[in-house]
């Protein structure tokens, strides 16, 4: 019985997780676009610095007609939203918060079982811009199919090289192995990592596959109201993932002063400030051509993962 209760209190601790910090990265998003940029709308909804704009943008959402497009595939355009998002739940399940087990579900493999699962998310945008019936919709899954392949292969091979420094694929096991010189020696690996990252959740400067000034948006272009409120959550809840994984295998997760007792409170700042490095990412930085996002992940990203993982073997080697 206290088993059961224990993964209950979990799982639904990660869905609280996974309710909340996303809407708090699309929250945060519009403040830190509209103090860099000069957007001033959002600072203005329900008074004191704006803090209703969430609010009404939930409302706005709801309140728009869904709208299925007559040719379109109406079974898998409707399951795309969802497809697009329910792996990044899966993902938090597996991401330690704390020590002594402050994790919905430890994995011995954990950490492959996270690159997998996000790789799956990626076929919510290919889904959706089939079935719509749309060349622009269609040309953005394209898109993505193509920055899947480019960024996957640099993102693994990163990972890979803290699965070797640590001997073990567990998250938890990953963050128990961390030491103080264990940042600057995968240093290189976690901004690979990073950067790949990126590019997967087509943020800017990689947002190619939605690129709204030559494709419209992209796979989502035929998406209203709630639906393409869903593919909006799912690319905060995919930041909130990536910020949460770069923190785990790079930054020593919950290591920090105190960490026995507010060690969790030290992973959700690393992640809070990564998160902030995403937004500032996309207010600074104008979009990569087609052709620069390629030579970035065949000619830069991959020969520096691969540097790094001779580095770890190096390092290893001499340790042992």
């Amino acid at each position: 019985m206290n088993d059961t209760l224990d993964v209950v209190l979990r799982l639904v601790g990660v869905l609280v997780v996974f309710l909340v910090l996303p809407l708090l990265v699309g929250q945060t998003e519009h403040k830190v676009m509209a103090h860099m940029q000069g957007r001033l709308g959002p600072m203005y909804a329900g008074g004191f610095h704006g803090w209703a704009q969430l609010v009404a943008d939930g409302v706005k959402f709801a309140q728009k007609e869904d709208i299925v497009p007559a040719d379109a595939d109406r079974r898998i355009f409707q399951l795309a939203p969802a497809v697009a998002l329910l792996p990044y739940l899966l993902v938090l399940i597996a991401i330690p918060v704390g020590p002594h087990g402050f994790v919905g579900q430890a994995l011995d493999a954990g950490l492959f079982f996270v690159l997998a699962v996000m790789g799956v998310g990626v076929l919510g945008s290919l889904m959706a811009g089939w079935a719509s019936a749309n060349k622009f919709s269609l040309l953005g899954a394209l898109r993505t199919a193509a920055q899947l392949l480019a960024y996957e292969l640099p993102m693994l091979l990163a990972a890979a090289s803290v699965a070797m420094a640590a001997g073990t694929l567990s998250l938890p096991g990953i963050v128990e192995s961390y030491h103080w010189w264990w940042t600057p020696w995968q240093l290189l690996g976690g901004l690979v990592f990073f950067t790949a990252g990126l590019a997967e959740l087509q943020r800017p400067p990689f947002d190619m596959p939605v690129a709204d000034s030559e494709i419209i948006f992209g796979a989502y272009t035929e998406y209203t109201g709630l639906r393409f409120a869903l593919f909006l959550l799912s690319e905060y809840a995919g930041i909130v993932v990536l910020s949460g994984l770069t923190t785990v295998l790079f930054l020593g997760g919950w290591h920090g002063p105190w960490s026995g007792s507010v060690g969790w409170l030290w992973t959700l700042l690393k992640a809070a400030l990564l998160s902030f490095v995403v937004i500032w990412l996309r207010v600074s930085y104008p979009r990569l051509r087609e052709d620069q996002l390629q030579k970035l992940a065949w000619t830069v990203l991959i020969p520096l993962s691969l540097a790094q993982i001779a580095l770890t073997g190096v390092v290893k080697v001499v340790i042992s």
